[in-house]
This record gives structure tokens, sequence and C-alpha cells, in this order.
């Protein structure tokens, strides 16, 4: 049993307080038999390592001292210093070669070396009452331990972006006790990817699967920069109401070198189904194993891998609760069309305004 690293497929129970929130939802996944790509975090405990074994914890306390948050310009600068601080921080010896030994494995796992994805796994993200979405720092196709290393490094001083910083003082999250795990997973060669909730985030029925989806890789759907084609499936009879299917115009793919590129959608791509039926009915019941697995409304993230056969090549990335309709505390009547949370995010919008 190692300290500093915990495999997705381990046999111990995965600990929030260790695994943080996006690792320990990969590792409950996983045991759960779930399709979910091979992986690791480093734990907790590195991060603590590192903060605690030096002075960078009291540095990092005197640079939050006293600070005003609406002070943007001010944010930006201590964040700045603070994140600079982790990034040349010596790791410890022996939370460097846990970490590559346990690289090693996975890439003997994967039967050489491939590339992977580095994220950010905070303990306070993914909670019922928050959502730290896309908060901190993800990197993906990177290739090779040194390069592994660095962005493990880049995840933790993404804690302290001013984003992050200014985030949690508004909901009061105090940064005693914060810290910081970080997953590193097999990258997945996705063709199509997205979103799926076990909700319609329009009207908040839960006898609706609502899928989003476009080509390449999902960070510019979960970012908001290209408009998904939008399915909505009966729950129950896992069959198809609607479809939207939407002008694709960029996606993100590998390079070959490394890193992703944005590349413009060839013209018989972008207003063509990035899902077939048999595949939006397997992402779909994908989200619904997820949302009887928790007992609860799920957001997931999934991919469909280039590599792999169909049949087996629809993957879940993430899973959290939904955090819109669990939180509501008062009905919200839609008044905008359009589909998804931008339906809903319009009509709440309107309704606040009606209140002024």
């Amino acid at each position: 049993m190692g300290k500093y690293t915990f495999a997705f497929d381990s046999t111990e129970t995965p600990e929030h307080d260790r695994l943080g929130g996006k690792c320990t939802s990969l590792a409950i996944m996983t045991s759960a038999g779930m399709p979910v790509p091979p992986g690791f975090a480093v734990t907790t405990d590195a991060f603590d390592a590192v903060m605690n074994q030096t002075t960078l914890r009291d540095h990092i306390v005197k640079h939050l001292e006293g600070l005003d948050p609406n002070d943007v310009t001010d944010v930006d600068t201590r964040a700045a210093h603070i994140r600079e601080l982790i990034m040349t921080q010596e790791v410890p010896a022996d939370v460097r070669d846990e970490t590559i030994a346990d690289y090693k494995k996975l890439m003997d796992l994967c039967g050489g070396e491939v590339p992977v994805a580095v994220r950010s796994s905070a303990t306070a993200e993914d909670l019922p009452d928050a959502s730290f979405a896309g908060q901190q720092d993800t990197y993906l196709w990177i290739i090779g331990q040194e390069a592994v290393m660095q962005k493990i490094r880049e995840c933790w001083a993404s804690l302290y972006t001013a984003r992050a910083i200014t985030y949690r003082m508004a909901n009061n999250i105090p940064d005693e006790g914060l810290s910081m795990a970080v997953a590193v997973q097999k990258m997945v060669n996705s063709r199509t990817s997205g979103v799926a909730m076990t909700i319609d985030p329009s009207n908040g029925d839960k006898s609706k699967i609502v899928v989003d989806s476009s080509w390449g890789l999902g960070e510019m759907v979960v970012s908001g920069e290209v408009t998904p084609d939008n399915f909505l499936i009966d729950k129950v009879m896992m069959h198809i109401i609607n479809r939207t299917i939407s002008d694709k115009h960029e996606e993100l793919v590998p390079s070959g070198h490394g890193t992703v590129i944005r590349k413009e959608v060839d013209a018989e791509r972008r207003n063509s189904p990035s899902l077939s039926d048999e595949e939006l009915i397997q992402v779909a019941t994908l989200a619904k194993a997820a949302h009887k697995h928790y007992g609860t409304v799920q957001d997931i993230e999934w991919a469909i891998d280039a590599d792999l056969p169909a049949g087996s090549n629809v993957l879940l990335l993430q899973s959290r609760p939904e955090t819109v309709w669990s939180q509501k505390k008062q009905e919200v009547k839609i008044t905008s069309t359009g589909s998804g949370i931008e339906a809903i995010t319009k009509s709440l919008m309107a309704q606040i305004g009606d209140r002024k």
C-alpha cells in the first residue's frame, strides 16, 4: 500500500481526504465495474508533504493575509506569486520515487509508453453543494515521466489561481486543511465526447436523460466553445425523444507530438450527428448506471475511444452530483426557448431581473 499513490483499481477503500473529488469518483467507478480508463492518483499526502515538509505553506498563508477579493489586480498578483512558489519547490525524493514507480506500472499495463491525462482533484471539488468544474487544471496527451511530474506540479499550483481563491472566499471554504490530489490516467483517443445529465436541466424532469456531444475531445463542450449536438432520451423506455444537430465547427484533436490542437471540422461532419443512435443509447445507459450506483442525479463526462472496437469504446471519464436542481430552493419557471443549461440560465436571469 503506497502512501503517495493510489491505483484506481486498488482493493483499498478510496477516501475523499486522500484522493479529492475526481480521483475518489474514478476509483469508485472502477471498483463498480464501470468502463473507466486505467490510472492512479497522486494522493493529497504528496501535496501535503511538499507543503508541510518545507516552509511553503507558511509562505502561502502570509500571501493570503488581508486579501480583498474585490481587488482584482492584487488577487492576480498574489495568486501568481503563490503558484511560482509551488512550481519552484523541490519535491521530496520519496514522493517523486513512488509517483514515477506507479507511472511506469501504468505504462507497462498499457503495453508501452502512451499519452496520459493529468487532472487536478481538489478535496473541496465535486461536493454536492458546490461546483468547482473547470477551476483547477487538466493537461492532456502528456508523454514521459518528466513531463508528467511537471504537470502534477502545475495541477498543485492551480489550486491557487485567482479564480479558485476568490471562489473559495465567496463560498466561505477555508484554505486550512485544503489539499490537492492529481489523477494520472491513460489518455482516451476521443472520436466523440461530451456530457450527459440524468435529469432534464431545462425543467428538472428526472425521467429524462440529456446528452450533449461533439467531435474530438470534450473540453470544448464543457467550456462552451462549441455548440454541441443535444439529445433527449426517455430514462425509463430508453428511446430517443428529440435530436438537435448543431454546426460543430471546431474540434480538439491530438497533434501527434504530445499536444492537442484545434482543427476545423470538415464539411461532411460539421452538421452530421456526432453519435449514432446505438452509441447514444450506450451513453445514456452509462449515465443511468452511474445514477443508480450513486443514488442521485449525475452529471457525467464520457468519450468514445477511436482505438477501441464498437461495443466497448464508450468510456466514463467523470461522474459528479448535479448541482443546479439538487440545490434548487424555489420553483423556476422556464421562460426561455432552447435546451440544456442555456435555457435554464436565461430563465433564471430573466426572473432575477423581474425582481429588481
